[in-house]
C-alpha cells in the first residue's frame, strides 16, 4: 500500500478531507506534529504540509529542518500539496519569500484564477472566480518558475504551482466543519481581528464546502 504522510505542525489542522480522498485512491495516511515528534525517516509516496499559526520566518529550529526536508522531497519528485503555512514553507523552500500581507483573511473570500490556472489540468475546472476558506495574515512572493493560478484582492497570490506535482494553497480546500470549529475554538484572537464571530464564519462557509470538497478530490486525483 502506498503511503501519504502528512506534516502538521498543531494538532486542530489536520488533513480535513483530503484524508479520504487519499484512502479510497489506495493510500495509508500517516500523521506526524512535526514540532513535538521531528520529521519522519522518508517522505512516504505522497507530502500533505499543513497549516498553522506560526510563520516560516520564525527561528525555531523544527522550521528550518522541515525546509530542508520539503527541498529534498521536490528534489526526489514527490507529488506535494501545501496548505496555508504549508503554501509559505513550499514558497520559502523553492526561492520565494513570504512576509505580512495587507489585511488579516479569515472565512470566505472571493479569489480569481489568473490566464495560467486557466491552463492548469485542475485550476481550469473552476469557475473564474469562486470563494475559498481563508485563515492567515501572511503573503506569498511568488518563487522562480512557478505559476501563479489563483488571486485575491489583497494577495496576489493566493495558489501556485511547482514542476507538475507540487502545489501551494493560501487557503484550505481540506476544511469541513469539525476543523473550522477547532479553529475558532482554539485562535479566537484571530477570530476577533478578523472581525466576524465563529457563528458568522460558520454561515458563511458551509454553502462552499461541496464546491470546495469536489475541488480537493479534484487536486488529490490528479496528483496520484
Amino acid at each position: 500500500m502506498k503511503v501519504a504522510t502528512c506534516l502538521q505542525h498543531v494538532p486542530f489542522e489536520g488533513p480535513g478531507v483530503f484524508r479520504q480522498a487519499l484512502e479510497v485512491r489506495g493510500y495509508a495516511l500517516r500523521t506526524i506534529l512535526v514540532p513535538s515528534e521531528g520529521l519522519p525517516q522518508d517522505f512516504g509516496d505522497f507530502l500533505l504540509i499543513m497549516g498553522g499559526p506560526m510563520s516560516v520566518n520564525d527561528s525555531a529550529p523544527w522550521i528550518a529542518e522541515e525546509l530542508q526536508f520539503v527541498k529534498a522531497a521536490m528534489e526526489n519528485r514527490i507529488s506535494i500539496i501545501g496548505i496555508c503555512f504549508g503554501s509559505q514553507l513550499l514558497a520559502k523552500a523553492l526561492g520565494g519569500s513570504v512576509q505580512p500581507g495587507p489585511a488579516f483573511e479569515i472565512g470566505m473570500v472571493e479569489v480569481t484564477v489568473t490566464d495560467e490556472g486557466k491552463r492548469d489540468p485542475v485550476f481550469r475546472h473552476l469557475p473564474s472566480m469562486f470563494q475559498v476558506f481563508q485563515w492567515h495574515g501572511e503573503g506569498i512572493s511568488l518563487p522562480p518558475e512557478t505559476q501563479s493560478l489563483v488571486a485575491s484582492a489583497e494577495f496576489p497570490v493566493q495558489a501556485f504551482r511547482a514542476q507538475e506535482r507540487c502545489y501551494g494553497l493560501l487557503f484550505h480546500p481540506e476544511m469541513d466543519e469539525p476543523g473550522m470549529q477547532a479553529l475558532c475554538r482554539e485562535c479566537p484572537e484571530d477570530v476577533k481581528r478578523g472581525g466576524l464571530s465563529s457563528e458568522a464564519i460558520h454561515a458563511q462557509a458551509i454553502p462552499h464546502w461541496p464546491r470546495s470538497h469536489q475541488f480537493s478530490d479534484r487536486l488529490i486525483d490528479h496528483l496520484v
